[in-house]
């Protein structure tokens, strides 16, 4: 019996149908992965997608040893943006329900109005409010005369503070409301707790967001004013930071090394998109460019040394206020001879940067000025420790040999008026006959007087300058150029200037003023040949994973001192043998010979700062140091501070050796 072809004719047909089909279905497959697959998944995730700044880390600061002194961590962030609310009313109660959750969770959120949180017992206003508060205040027509009660009612007034807010309440509104005053949002808080994150999700609070960024960690409580500290972009500052791409709420170096390095430790951000469901769920993340992290940038300084310095600097100065109560703030600087390099920068007080957010205010009020980097930006007439340059000045000039004698004589009677005192006249004797390296070591002010008047405030000027006194350094934090004594300088402050000025200025008083780092670097310059080197604290950057060396600082010294070697030699044999005279019991526990002078500038009746430089190794200087004490009386006071920091130098690593430089330490 034959068989019916039909069912295999249409099992043919089934099959060449199904094959046909699945191959239409691949095509379309192909056509909606491959061929438009980039069209198509854009156009999906505009949709419900977000475009998002990822923050790259900063780069890392680190000593001349590589020890770590400012590193990153990852941390939570909750920025605020005042777009989402339609007025006043509600923007402060949003901001008072999310500082109240704040409090609860210990958050600790950015704050600078210079107006005190708590009401102990009243208000305080900072009259150290910073360059920022003035043009707020400028820009908003307030008053700067305010008290600290006015200046509250003002704000609420500003921001519509309603009265149901008690005074502490309305404060805290007034300080988010002054962060956001003239920006649309700002970063509420840089490191926020888990507990905050997870209500800020649930509760669904207002113009609040949630971000991942870095934030700075420090590995030492040292050097606070020299490394300087981060911040959000400020308005006024915009222009300057737009044109270099970044975003408005990056975050940029507001002082110190994080300013000055801010080229190199700035990362380039990256971008993703983040994708959401219809209910606001995160269901993916892109990166559409991977976050590039800052370099590493190595400082000169010594980081033990640092903390050796500020601590015993503050030890002096605590003795010295337990003895007479007065307050005192107080500067050192040490500098590497032959090089310029920067080892420590210390001004008393200071302040710990972990904490510096929630200290602002206090900061602030603190008359001693903490913030005040005295190492750098305090000026002081230099007393005695100017001599050395007046003595310069008079050998090189020719005015006097390393042999000529001059007779103390305690009172100089040139002039009529004014006729001042050597010193040792109130004891009720002269020094007599006395030659330059004598009247260096006996601090003999009639001896300059007398050279002084020769040689003339010009020609002992032009030697303080090539000295680099009176002018700015040119170290990368910036610091004061102080001051000269001049008729010039006289006549362009209003001040009074005769040729008997010309005396006190020769022994470092008149209107001679000068930075710690100036007095070191002056002293490092004398020492070292006559070379001036520029102060810096830049060593050397490498990229962010050490595999390449981006810049090393090798820099020739800026020009060199008209100072012959018989010059140096007589000067700093009259230090010298300072260090073995009156100074001998302080310097009997150096571990290295040295070479000294003390300084002693009046500010006041019976009342003077101290000052002290000094120098070692002496017969091969590496280092030198200057330290001023305000209100410290007579320089001698500060030898054994300088012994301690020399001691330190000289026995860095406790056995006698030096850490290898560059060496990246934990």
């Amino acid at each position: 019996m034959e068989k019916n072809p039909k069912p295999f004719r249409r099992m043919h047909v089934l099959v060449i149908f199904s094959v046909v089909v699945l191959l239409l279905f691949l095509a379309v497959l192909f056509d909606a992965q491959i061929s438009k697959g980039s069209e198509f998944r854009a156009k999906s995730i505009a949709s419900n997608a977000t475009w998002q700044t990822v923050d790259a880390s900063r780069g890392i600061l680190t000593d001349r040893n590589g020890k770590v002194l400012v590193s990153n961590r990852l941390t939570y962030t909750l920025t605020l943006d005042k777009r989402e609310f339609p007025d006043n009313a509600s923007l402060n109660e949003a901001i008072d329900r999310l500082i109240k959750l704040a409090q609860k969770t210990g958050t600790v959120w950015e704050d600078t109005l210079p107006l005190s949180r708590e009401l102990s017992p009243v208000l305080y206003l900072s009259s150290f409010g910073g360059e920022d508060f003035q043009s707020f205040l400028e820009k908003n027509g307030i008053s700067r005369g305010k008290t600290a009660p006015e200046m509250l009612q003002t704000l609420r007034e500003l921001f519509e503070i309603g009265a149901s807010y008690d005074d502490i309440e309305a404060r805290l509104i007034a300080g988010v409301r002054y962060e956001l005053d003239g920006r649309s949002s700002y970063v509420f808080s840089e490191d926020v707790p888990g507990e905050m994150i997870a209500q800020i999700t649930d509760g669904k609070f207002a113009g609040v967001t949630t971000g991942i960024s870095t934030s700075r960690v420090y590995n030492t409580k040292y050097a606070a004013h020299i490394l300087g500290r981060i911040t959000r972009i400020y308005e006024e500052d915009w222009d300057e930071y737009k044109d270099k791409g970044y975003s408005m709420d990056a975050l940029v170096g507001e002082s110190g090394a994080e300013r000055a390095f801010e080229a190199y430790l700035r990362g380039i951000d990256g971008t993703r998109i983040i994708t959401t469901d219809e209910n606001g769920k995160i269901t993916g993340e892109l990166y559409t460019a991977e976050p590039q992290p800052g370099d590493t940038v190595a400082l000169t300084l010594d980081i033990d040394l640092q903390e050796v310095t500020e601590r015993a600097l503050a030890n002096t100065v605590e003795e010295m206020i337990d003895e007479d109560s007065n307050q005192r703030g107080a500067a050192a600087a040490v500098v590497k001879v032959g090089s310029g390099e920067v080892l420590a920068l210390a001004s008393y007080p200071t302040f710990d940067l972990s904490t510096f957010s929630e200290d602002y205010v206090s900061l602030l009020a603190d008359e001693r000025l903490p913030m005040f980097n005295r190492a750098v930006d305090g000026t002081y007439a230099p007393g005695s420790t100017f001599k050395m340059c007046t003595a310069v000045a008079a050998l090189e000039e020719g005015i006097i040999t390393p042999s000529s004698i001059i007779r103390c004589e305690g009172i100089y009677s040139y002039y009529k008026d004014p006729q001042p005192r050597c010193w040792v006249w109130a004891n009720g004797y002269t020094h007599g006959r006395i030659n330059v390296s004598q009247a260096i070591t006996e601090s003999c002010n009639y001896f300059f007087y007398e050279v002084g008047r020769l040689v003339g405030q010009d020609a002992i000027n032009n030697y303080a300058l090539q000295f680099g006194l009176g002018k700015n350094t040119g170290i990368e934090i910036g610091d004061s150029a102080g001051a000269l004594a001049s008729a010039e300088y006289a006549e362009r402050n209003g001040l009074e200037w005769s040729d008997g000025q010309t005396l006190t200025a020769a022994i470092g008083q008149s209107y001679n003023l000068f930075t710690p780092l100036q007095l070191a670097n002056y002293t490092a310059t004398l020492v070292g040949d006559g070379e001036y080197y520029t102060p810096h604290l830049l060593k050397s950057v490498k990229s962010y994973d050490n595999k390449s060396l981006i810049y090393v600082y090798d820099e020739e010294a800026e020009h060199v001192v008209e100072m012959t070697e018989e010059t140096k030699q007589v000067v700093t044999r009259g230090m010298h043998n300072l260090t073995t005279g009156s100074l001998s019991g302080a310097f009997r526990d150096c571990v290295v010979s040295a070479g000294a002078k003390t300084g002693s500038a009046q500010v006041g009746t019976d009342i003077a700062n101290g000052v002290f430089v000094c120098y070692a190794p002496y017969e091969d200087p590496e280092i030198a140091v200057a330290i001023v004490i305000e209100k410290g009386g007579a320089g001698a006071a500060l030898a054994s501070t300088a012994v301690e920091i020399i001691n330190a130098y000289f026995t860095a690593s406790g056995d006698g050796g030096v850490t290898p430089e560059n060496t990246l330490l934990k």
